[in-house]
């Protein structure tokens, strides 16, 4: 049976058009079941609808606390019984709860190399610190923020000249390469967390140059 994915994104939600049409393209045994937002102007909503995949917007501001939004958010998400759980540009601290709920079945892409450069700001942060590489990471989500199994990753140089911009840019479209790749292996059921280390089973390079 199709593995069900939900995607969760605050913005125009990249790195879930890229995944939705990896799908598509390499006939993995899966769906893109629904995608949820926290922001009812999320420019990916419209992407998802076109495509005839569901979409709900749970808008933390009508909340009270991080806890009640979450308990909604997991109801949503829930609608559609997902075997995985996606973050995707969702600009939500989760509550340690929610993220024990999809334990192991919850991945996120984080725009550095981790364990460096947790949080925001990263481009701006790895250019500060005079970094000759900086990259994207895709991990499993634990309850510590931008931490957790590490999936893959993917390195980009920093070039002389490079700004924030120059080099998110560089960054992004290596993202675009990278979760489709991991979100992959998931599905193929081709990942086994070993002692807090995440394992490729099929032999496929877990670092992408």
């Amino acid at each position: 049976m199709a593995k069900s994915i939900v995607v969760l994104i605050s913005g125009r939600g990249s790195n879930m058009e890229a995944i939705v049409e990896a799908c598509a393209r390499e006939g993995w045994d899966a769906r893109v079941s629904a995608v949820i937002s926290n922001r009812a102007d999320a420019a990916g909503l419209a992407y998802a609808a076109a495509r005839g995949i569901a979409t709900a917007v749970v808008d933390h501001r009508a909340f009270a606390s991080r806890e009640a939004f979450d308990a909604a958010l997991a109801r949503a998400i829930d609608a559609h019984a997902p075997d995985l759980l996606l973050l995707a540009g969702f600009m939500r601290i989760l509550t340690p709860g929610f993220v024990q709920r999809y334990e192991g079945r919850l991945l996120n892409i984080h725009p550095s190399l981790l364990p460096l450069f947790p949080g925001l700001h990263t481009h701006r942060r790895a250019l500060d610190a005079g970094c000759k590489a900086a990259g994207a990471t895709v991990h499993f989500v634990t309850a510590e923020l931008d931490h957790g199994p590490i999936v893959a990753q993917a390195v980009v140089p920093v070039l002389a000249g490079d700004d924030e911009d120059a080099l998110g840019a560089r960054v992004l479209a290596r993202e675009h390469v990278l979760y489709p790749l991991a979100v992959r292996w998931f599905v193929q059921d081709a990942l086994r967390i070993e002692g807090g280390v995440v394992r490729q089973l099929t032999g496929e390079a877990q670092l992408l140059l």
